[in-house]
C-alpha cells in the first residue's frame, strides 16, 4: 500500500492547473483552437444535421430553428458547469472525477459509464454512416446497400481512427483541422446558396420564405418539445471532448472551458443557419424534397445538393457527411479512452487501463479497448437488426442527458459552500448549472416516458419500445459492472463522501495509485 507521502493533495483550494494528476499524457500539446477543433469534430456537425434535422422537423414542423435555440440554452448552462469544474480540478476523467468529488465514486462511476455508453452507441452509427456515404460518393450505391460490404468498411473506419487516436494527440489535431474546415465550408456554401435561391425566386414552388415564427417555441406540446430537445441534445453532443483533453492543453485550467463555450456558440450559429436554409428551400410538403415527406427524414441535407448546386455540390455533400462521420469516430474514441484512463488512475477500473504509450503518450490499452468495444457493439446490432442500429442512435440522447445532468449537479454540490462568496459564484457555480441540470433531468424523464411506447422507433421488446430498452438498458448495464469494481471503489471511498472541501489524493508520478482517490 502506497503511503500518503507519495501523493499530493488536491482540492478546490489548490493552485490553478495543479490539481490534475500526472497521468503520462503529452502536456501542452493543444492550444485554444486545437482544443476547440477536437470539440467541434466530436459533434460531427454535417452528419448530425443530416441525420437529425428531418426528425426534428417531423416533431415540431417549422419550429426546428427554435428547438436548436432552446436546446442550446441547457447546453450553454452545462458548458458553464464544465468550465467551472475544470478550473478547480482539471482532469481528463471529467464527469467521473467531478461526480466522485461531489457525490462519491458510485455516482461518479455511473457518470463515467454514461460517457462510455454514449461513445459506444455513436461509434457504431457514425462508422455505418461513414461507410455508406463513402460508397455513395464513389458512385457505388449498390455496394452501399450490401450489408457485408457496408459493415466491413464501417469496421475498417473504426480500426483506422482507433489507430490515429493511438498514435498521438497532435496528429489527431492536424487531421481534424482539415476535416472540420471542410465541413463548415460546405455547410456554409449550401446554406448561403439555398437562401440566395429562395430570395431570388429560383428555388422552385416548394420553397417558403423564412418567418420569425420559426424562432419561437410557443405552440409546441411538452412531448414534442422533449422529443425535439433530446434530438438536439444529440446534435450538440460532443463539445465536452474539449475537457477530456484538458491535461494535454496549454493553460489547462482555463483553455478547455473557453474552448467548450466557443464550440457551443459556433455550433448554435451553424445549426440555426442550416435549419433556416433547409426549411426555406425544401418547404414542408409531403412529396419530393419536402420536409413533411417521411422518406426524407433520414437525410434532408444531401437531398438539397443536386437542386441547389448540381452534381458537384451533391457529391461534395456526400463526401462531407462521410468525412464528418469519420472525424467523429476518431474524436469520440480519443476522449473516452482518456476518461477510462482517469478512472483507472483513481482505482475505479483495472490498472491496465492506465497504461500510457511511452512514445505516443496516449492511453494505449484504453484506446484499443474502446475501439474493440465499438466494433463489437456495431457487429452485434448489425446482425440483430438494422432497425436496432437506427433505434440505438435515437436512444443516445438519454445517455448524454444522464451524464450532462450529473456534471451540472456536481458543479452545484461541489461549490455549495462558496456560493455566497460573490454574485459571480452564485450564478456561474450555482444557479445556472442547477438550471442546466434540471433541464437535462426533465429531458431524460420526459423522453424515457415517451420512449416506453412500443411504437416509438423501429423495434419493440414485448410491450416496451426498442429505443427505451436500448437506451435505459445500456445505462443499467453499468450497475453490475460497477459492482464488479466495488472492491476498488470501497478502497478509495472509505465510506466518506468527497466534496469541495475534502482534498483527494492524486498520483504525482503518473502511475496508477494503490488504493485510488
Amino acid at each position: 500500500m502506497a503511503s500518503a507521502d507519495q501523493y499530493r493533495t488536491s482540492g478546490p483550494g489548490t493552485a490553478a492547473g495543479a490539481s490534475g494528476p500526472g497521468k503520462g499524457l503529452q502536456t501542452g500539446a493543444l492550444g485554444l483552437w486545437g482544443n476547440t477543433v477536437i470539440g467541434l469534430a466530436s459533434t460531427a456537425p454535417a452528419y448530425s444535421l443530416a441525420a437529425t434535422l428531418g426528425y426534428v422537423v417531423l416533431a415540431v414542423h417549422d419550429k426546428a430553428p427554435a428547438m436548436f435555440l432552446v436546446a442550446f440554452v441547457p447546453m450553454l448552462l452545462v458548458a458553464i458547469a464544465y468550465r467551472e469544474l475544470n478550473r478547480a480540478a482539471p482532469d481528463c476523467g471529467t464527469t467521473f472525477t467531478w461526480g466522485t468529488k461531489a457525490f462519491g465514486p458510485w455516482i461518479g462511476w455511473m457518470g463515467g459509464w454514461g460517457v462510455a455508453v454514449s461513445a459506444i452507441i455513436v461509434l457504431a452509427n457514425v462508422a455505418e454512416i461513414a461507410a455508406v456515404y463513402t460508397l455513395r460518393f464513389l458512385g457505388l450505391d449498390g455496394a452501399a446497400e450490401n450489408p457485408f460490404l457496408r459493415v466491413a468498411l464501417g469496421v475498417a473506419f473504426i480500426a483506422g481512427m482507433t489507430w490515429i487516436s493511438y498514435r498521438g494527440i497532435q496528429i489527431s489535431e492536424r487531421i481534424q483541422n482539415v476535416l472540420i474546415l471542410l465541413q463548415f465550408a460546405v455547410l456554409g456554401l449550401i446554406s448561403v446558396g439555398a437562401l440566395y435561391l429562395v430570395y431570388s425566386g429560383d428555388a422552385g414552388p416548394q420553397a417558403v420564405l423564412p418567418s420569425w415564427d420559426w424562432f419561437s417555441p410557443l405552440g409546441v406540446s411538452a412531448s414534442a418539445l422533449a422529443e425535439a430537445v433530446i434530438l438536439c441534445v444529440f446534435i450538440y453532443w460532443g463539445w465536452d471532448a474539449c475537457l477530456a483533453v484538458t491535461e494535454e492543453t496549454r493553460d489547462s485550467d482555463k483553455t478547455p472551458g473557453r474552448a467548450a463555450l466557443l464550440a457551443t456558440v459556433i455550433l448554435v450559429v451553424t445549426y440555426v443557419l442550416v435549419a433556416v436554409a433547409v426549411q426555406a428551400y425544401a418547404g414542408f410538403g409531403t412529396t419530393g424534397i419536402g420536409l413533411g415527406n417521411e422518406d426524407n427524414a433520414d437525410d434532408v441535407l444531401t437531398l438539397l445538393g443536386d437542386p441547389v448546386g448540381g452534381a458537384v455540390v451533391s457529391g461534395l455533400l456526400l463526401l462531407t457527411v462521410a468525412v464528418s462521420s469519420a472525424a467523429s469516430t476518431q474524436t469520440t474514441i480519443l476522449p473516452t479512452a482518456r476518461g477510462a484512463l482517469s478512472m483507472a488512475v483513481y482505482g475505479a477500473l483495472p490498472a491496465r487501463f492506465a497504461e500510457v504509450h511511452p512514445r505516443y503518450r496516449t492511453p494505449s490499452f484504453a484506446t484499443a479497448v474502446m475501439g474493440a468495444a465499438a466494433v463489437g457493439f456495431y457487429l452485434v446490432l448489425s446482425v440483430v437488426s438494422q432497425n436496432a442500429l437506427q433505434d440505438s442512435i435515437a436512444s443516445l440522447g438519454l445517455a448524454v442527458a444522464f451524464y450532462y445532468g450529473i456534471t451540472a449537479f456536481s458543479c452545484v454540490w461541489f461549490f455549495r459552500r462558496t456560493l455566497k462568496r460573490s454574485v459571480r459564484d452564485l450564478l456561474l457555480r450555482g444557479v445556472l448549472p442547477l438550471l442546466g441540470g434540471l433541464a437535462m433531468l426533465w429531458a431524460f424523464v420526459q423522453s424515457s416516458v415517451d420512449m416506453l411506447a412500443p411504437d416509438y422507433g423501429y423495434t419493440r421488446f414485448g410491450s416496451l419500445g426498442g429505443v427505451f430498452v436500448i437506451g435505459v438498458g445500456m445505462l443499467a448495464l453499468g450497475v453490475p459492472l460497477m459492482l464488479l469494481c466495488a472492491a476498488r471503489l470501497r478502497a478509495f471511498f472509505r465510506g466518506e463522501t468527497l466534496d469541495a472541501d475534502t482534498p483527494i489524493l492524486v498520483p504525482d508520478t503518473g502511475q496508477p495509485p494503490v488504493g485510488g482517490l
